[in-house]
C-alpha cells in the first residue's frame, strides 16, 4: 500500500513558477513509476508528466513540454513537479499517482495509487 500526499500548490500570476511535491509512504519507492495528472473544473483528468522508477526516463504532455520538469529523489520517497512560465490554462487540481512497476504510463488507468491533489491557480 502506498499513500501519497501532495503539497506546494497555490495562487501565482501568469509567468510565475511553483514547485509541487508528492511524498510517498511505504517501502521500495523506486519500484513505482510516478505520474502527475491535473483536472480543471468541468474537464476530465489529464496526463501532465511521468517518470520511471529510477528517474532515468520521463515523458511530458505537449502542453507543458519545456515549461514543467518532473524529478524524484528516491531516498526521500518524493517526486517533484517544477512548473515555470505558468499560464492561466494550467489552473487545475494537480494529483500525483503511483504505478506498480518501474515503467511510466500516460494512461491514468495504469496507476494504482492516488493522492488527494493540490490546487494550482494561475491568474492572468
Amino acid at each position: 500500500q502506498v499513500q501519497l500526499v501532495e503539497s506546494g500548490g497555490g495562487l501565482v500570476q501568469a509567468g510565475g513558477s511553483l514547485r509541487l511535491s508528492c511524498a510517498a509512504s511505504g517501502r521500495f519507492f523506486s519500484s513505482y513509476a510516478m505520474g502527475w495528472f491535473r483536472q480543471a473544473p468541468g474537464k476530465e483528468r489529464e496526463f501532465v508528466t511521468a517518470i520511471s522508477g529510477s528517474g532515468g526516463s520521463t515523458h511530458y504532455a505537449d502542453s507543458v513540454k519545456g515549461r514543467f520538469t518532473i524529478s524524484r529523489i528516491n531516498a526521500k520517497n518524493t517526486v517533484y513537479l517544477q512548473m515555470n512560465s505558468l499560464k492561466p490554462e494550467d489552473t487545475a487540481v494537480y494529483c500525483c499517482a503511483a504505478r506498480s512497476g518501474s515503467y511510466y504510463a500516460i494512461d491514468l488507468r495504469e496507476y494504482n495509487y492516488w493522492g488527494q491533489g493540490t490546487q494550482v491557480t494561475v491568474s492572468s
